[in-house]
C-alpha cells in the first residue's frame, strides 16, 4: 500500500464532522478526557518521565494526548488526516500557550521525511480506523530511534469489546457517538503483537485500558479483553 491510500475517508469524514466538539469534556470525546491523564501516567511512568524527550502523536485527533506531554516537557509533533480535527487542535494549544508542531499526513508520509527522529511514538486509538494497520506500525518504527519506545491502543475483537465499546458505550450510555467503531476493525492482541514483531520491534507489556461507569475513571490494570495498550521497543 502506498503512503498516500491507507486513509478511510468515511473514518476522517466521521470525525471531522464532530471535531469542534473535541475538547468538550462533556460532550462526545468526555471519555478521552477521562482517560487521558491515566494513559499520560503510564507513559511517563514506562520510559521513566516524557520531560526533554521528542515524541511523535499517531493519529492526534483534537490534540488531547500531544497537548498533555508537551505541558509535561516533552517537545511534541503529532499528525492526523482530519484537517478539521487538527485545526482545533491547533487553535487550542495556540490559546493554552503550549507548543505542538502539528501537520496533516499519515504515518507512513510523515516517516518518509523523519525516520528515526524520535524518542517516543504513541499511536492511539487510531489502528482500528486504517484499512492497513500493519502499514501505520511499520510507519511507526521508521520514525522511533533505536532504543526509542512505542505505545500503541485499540480495541480487542473480542465478544465483550462489541459489548461494552458499541452497544454500551455507543447506543445505551451515549458516551461516544454511534457508528464512531466498527466491529470488523478491532484487533485481537496476538494480532497486533505479531504485526508489532513484523515490524522489528520487541513487545515489552500488554496491559487493559478499564472503565467504570459508575466512578467514571479509567485504571490501567490485567485484562486485555476490550481496550488496551501495548509497549514496544525498537531494538538497538
Amino acid at each position: 500500500m502506498t503512503i498516500h491510500t491507507n486513509v478511510d475517508p468515511a473514518e476522517i469524514a466521521k470525525f471531522n464532522d464532530i471535531a469542534s466538539r473535541w475538547w468538550d469534556p462533556a460532550g462526545e470525546f468526555k471519555p478521552l478526557h477521562l482517560l487521558n491523564p491515566v494513559r499520560l501516567s503510564y507513559i511517563s511512568d514506562q520510559v521513566q518521565g516524557v520531560f526533554g524527550k521528542t515524541i511523535v502523536d499517531v493519529g492526534c485527533g483534537g490534540g488531547i494526548l500531544a497537548e498533555s506531554m508537551a505541558r509535561a516537557g516533552a517537545k511534541v509533533s503529532a499528525i492526523d488526516m482530519a484537517a478539521e480535527s487538527l485545526s482545533v487542535a491547533k487553535l487550542h494549544a495556540l490559546e493554552a500557550g503550549v507548543a505542538v508542531n502539528y501537520q496533516q499526513s499519515t504515518a507512513e508520509g510523515f516517516a518518509a521525511e523523519h525516520a528515526g527522529q524520535f524518542d517516543i511514538v504513541t499511536c492511539m486509538e487510531m489502528l482500528e480506523h486504517v484499512p492497513e494497520p500493519l502499514s501505520v506500525i511499520q510507519a511507526c518504527a521508521d520514525l522511533v530511534k533505536p532504543g526509542g519506545w512505542l505505545f500503541f491502543s485499540t480495541l480487542n475483537k473480542s465478544w465483550k469489546a462489541w459489548a461494552l465499546a458499541i452497544v454500551a458505550a455507543e447506543r445505551v450510555l451515549k458516551l461516544v457517538p454511534q457508528g464512531t467503531h466498527e466491529f470488523d476493525k478491532f484487533i485481537r492482541p496476538s494480532t497486533l503483537m505479531r504485526y508489532i514483531e513484523q515490524a522489528g520491534l520487541e513487545v515489552c507489556e500488554a496491559t487493559g485500558l478499564h472503565y467504570n461507569p459508575l466512578t467514571e475513571s479509567f485504571k490501567v490494570g490485567p485484562g486485555v479483553d476490550v481496550n488496551y495498550i501495548v509497549v514496544a521497543k525498537k531494538p538497538e
